[in-house]
């Protein structure tokens, strides 16, 4: 049974940093493109980043909404998914979450990050 569990949330000042996790298991990570979506309030969800598996060399794509201020990575050794966020911005306030699915059909339950001065 695939599992993600992302941590990391938390409420920061608009230009600050959070660096969030997710850990994955029940399938077989390496072989898996990973991704981050999110979802603010009132709105659908919406891609935000994805990274590719080993055998794509593990090379990160972004949305421009983020392109610049995120880096996504992933250590396959230990079934792990980060993305470091920089210069945070109000509209960044969602709820994130870690996926298998660019469309985040099949996803953790989410950390919540707030951006609010």
């Amino acid at each position: 049974k695939v599992q993600l569990v992302e941590s990391g949330g938390g409420l920061v000042q608009p230009g600050g940093n959070l660096t969030l996790s997710c850990a994955a298991s029940g399938f077989p990570f390496s072989g898996h493109w990973m991704y981050w979506v999110r979802q603010a309030p009132g709105k659908e969800l919406e891609w935000v980043s994805g990274i590719s598996n080993r055998g794509g060399g593990g090379m990160p794509l972004y949305s421009d909404s983020v392109r610049g201020r995120f880096t996504m990575s992933r250590d396959d050794a230990k079934n792990m998914l980060y993305l470091q966020m920089t210069s945070l911005k109000i509209e960044d306030t969602a709820v994130y979450f870690c996926a298998v699915d660019r469309g985040g059909r099949v996803k953790g339950q989410g950390t919540q990050v707030t951006v609010s001065s």
